[in-house]
Formats: C-alpha cells, structure tokens, sequence
C-alpha cells in the first residue's frame, strides 16, 4: 500500500488516497476479502473528474496482459489493466483497430468499459460496450463472476458505463474492427454558423467518423462557427507506425495564461487555419484520433487549480435550439472553451448508465476559477430543459439531483449494487456525491 495525492485529468478535487497493487486476480480477491477494502478501482486516471477518487484505490495497472485473440473474428482477450496504447501498438500494423475510441488512448480496457466510451463513429457503430462480448467481475464478496448478455446479464449492463461500482473488471473479450491501413482519409470543411453545421452533420452521417469544433465565442451571424472533420479508414495496405516523438508541458502553466483573450486569438487562428474549400488529406490515426496525445501533462496548461470539462448531450430533435442556448450563454459570460467538440451520436443502448443517447453531444473545457460551477449550474437547466444529460467520466460537480434527473435507471442501478454488495465496498467520490 502507498499513500499519494490523486486527482482525475482535470486536477480538480485533489485527495489523499490510499494506493493498492495487486499483481495479479488471486491478490485483488485477497485484497477484498482481507483488508476490508473500501473505495474504487482506477486505470490511467484519465477520467477528467472524481470518478476514480476514494480514499482507498485499487490501481489494475498490474493487471495488463494479453490472453488470446482470433485472427479470423477479431475477438481480443486481456486484461482490464491493458491500455488502448497497447492494443494499438500490437494490433494495428496487423490491421486491426478498436471498434471505438475515445480522445485518447491513454485508457484502460476496464476504464473503456465502466466509461462505455464513445468515440468519433458513434453515430454509426456504437460505444465500446456495443463490441464487448463478456468481462469478468470481482464481485465484493471475492467473488469472480463472467457477465455477458446472457450471464449475469443484470451485472453486465449495470457494470458497462457503471463507473467502477459493481466491482472490478479484471478481464475482457471484445471485438477489434479490421482494417486495410493504419491511415485515414480525412476531409475538412468549413461551417459559418451553427446551422450550417448541422447541416453537415446531416450530409455526411453516413461517415464512418466524423467530429467538429466549434468557436464558442463567435456572436451574431458567425455564431457557432465551425471546422468539421470526416474521416474513413485508407484503403491504401499501409500500416506503418507513427515515431514516438512527443512534446511535454513540464509544470504547471500560470493561471493567467488562459484567458478569454487568448482564448479568442486561438479560435480565431484555428477556424482561419482551416482552407476556405473542403480538401481531403492522407493522415495517420493517431493525431486523427489522438491530437493531445503527443502533449504529455497537457493538461498542465490549465494551472494548479485544474479545469472542469463539461460534455453533456441533447437529443436529435431538440439538440441544434439546445447547443445554440447553451453557446449563448457561454458567449454572454465570455467564458472561453479553449476545447470545444461536437460529435452526432447514435441509438443508445440498454446500459442502466452509459451516457450515449441518439443526438449531439458537446465537449467544452473550463479553466476553474470562482463562480464557475454556479455558471455550469446554469447549463445543467438548460441540458435538463432539452431532455440531455451530462457524461460521469467528465463530471467534477453535477448535483444529485441533476444526476436523477437525468438518468432515468439510477434506482435500478442502485438496486443491482445492493444486490451484490457492491454498495458497501465500492464508492467514488462521484457515487457519494450523486447518491448511488
């Protein structure tokens, strides 16, 4: 055991915790049962808020092996310690790649599953927990159990985008999507407005990714301004890797660095950056996918108070009325997002947690400073007002009462953790904050 400070990405709330290692599946049973453990487990620490914090943690880094993967399915097999990186490295010069994947591939497989993360191709192949055929659970009694869609089929869509509180992932089977190059065809467009990008969106959803950023300080007609980006696997047999060169934010940036005016000097640079006609180039996948990435401790720039990043989604019918509120009052308030991602998102599944729900969902990073969390307030009524909800592997503040609101299975989900004791070992400080 190890005593340390942890925090999620966004390094805010910061905590001592008590750190545990188990080498292996026999040592994390033996860590239930024997050290009347009581916390959460925790990957790379990339979720952005306190989903990973608890006074005890149980880290799977450990637990990062490869068992088995078929050649003719493209069903992979490991351990929940396995980074995306990992799989990326070994499996994409085979031309294999993940069936989904977040901004980064600094993630665990376990942390992919508790966060059912959502990437670029939602809108057409689903979350992550939509590839995933069956994990295995340590349950609180010590107890490892297989769930799937037939097994233990309650603990398996209570425990995909269930952050971490049914137990501990300590394996998984899932499917990898073939490919034909390790590069992608990438088109870029310009929108003047938030209308015109939807209209985008419209045109192109039969793209197997696509993702855009939005000025979010743009005003009048250039309101939501936008570059949208498009992108499908090449055809072209390459499948070379990218040279690990890598920049670092080596400490923690001044908080004046960030601010409304610099802000808008970046939006400004990037939207003009973009060519005026669409053009389609050959990149590689990783700054496709992963553009931060190759900025180690990025999120160092934001400074010692850290930020908050706030991703909610709307649904379809109402998402263009409640994305344009939501950039109004951010615009009004001359709050700067220095990141601001929207991706279209597909049918939802049966998940009692998982965030993705058919419609828009908007990414916006915020340097923490006093009265931020009662301007994210703010936004919480208006998501709430369009029937959205905010994304827990982001979330630092949501009330409970917004969290209930908003996810309609909560009780079932709590009912499930009772079941299985989960309730009495496995919290968050998320969980105690949102009354689950």
């Amino acid at each position: 055991m190890q005593n340390m400070r942890l925090s999620g990405w966004g390094n805010y709330p910061v905590i001592e915790s008590d750190i545990f290692n188990p080498g292996s599946n026999r040592a994390a049973s033996e860590l239930l049962t024997q050290s009347h453990f009581n916390g959460i487990a925790r990957g790379l620490g990339r979720s952005y808020g306190d989903s990973s914090l608890a006074q005890q943690v149980m880290t799977t880094r450990s637990l990062d092996h490869f068992s088995q993967f078929d050649k003719s399915s493209g069903l992979l097999s490991c351990s929940a310690g396995v980074a995306l990186s990992d799989i990326l490295e070994v499996f994409a010069p085979q031309g294999w790649f993940l069936p989904a994947t977040p901004g980064t591939k600094f993630v665990t497989v376990g942390g992919a599953i508790a966060s059912d993360v959502h990437g670029k191709n939602h809108h057409v192949e689903g979350s992550f927990c939509d590839h995933l055929q069956s994990f295995t659970l340590l349950l609180a009694s010590g107890e490892t159990v297989s769930c799937s869609e037939n097994e233990n089929s309650d603990l398996f869509h209570a425990s995909c985008g269930g952050m971490g509180l049914t137990g501990i992932i300590l394996t998984a089977t899932f499917k990898l999507k073939k490919i034909s190059s390790t590069y992608i065809e990438q088109t870029t467009m310009k929108a003047h407005n938030l209308g015109e990008l939807f209209e985008l969106f419209d045109e192109f959803d039969s793209s197997t990714y696509s993702v855009a950023w939005i000025d979010c300080l743009s005003t009048g007609k250039k309101t939501g301004r936008s570059v949208l980006i498009l992108g499908e696997h090449s055809k072209n047999n390459n499948y070379a890797m990218p040279e690990k060169k890598h920049l670092s934010v080596p400490v923690m940036l001044p908080n004046f660095v960030l601010n409304r005016y610099t802000s808008q000097i970046f939006s400004h640079l990037y939207y003009h950056r973009a060519p005026a006609n669409n053009t389609c180039e050959t990149v590689h996948y990783d700054p496709y996918f992963y553009p931060l990435d190759n900025i180690y401790n990025w999120n160092r720039v934001y400074g010692k108070r850290g930020f908050a990043q706030y991703q909610f989604v709307i649904p379809r019918k109402d998402g263009k009325e409640g994305i344009a509120r939501v950039l109004d009052q951010i615009t009004k308030s001359k709050r700067g997002s220095f990141l601001s991602v929207l991706k279209a998102f597909g049918k939802g599944n049966n998940n009692l947690l998982s965030f993705p729900t058919q419609g828009y969902t908007l990414a916006l990073d915020f340097k923490l400073y006093d009265g931020l969390f009662d301007f994210l307030d703010t936004l919480d009524e208006i998501v709430l007002e369009h029937g959205g909800r905010i994304y827990l592997t982001k979330d630092a503040r949501m009330s409970e009462k917004t969290f209930k609101h908003s996810y309609p299975n909560w009780q079932a989900f709590s009912e499930i953790r009772k079941k299985y004791g989960a309730d009495k070992v496995f919290n968050s400080l998320q969980s105690q904050r949102l009354g689950i």
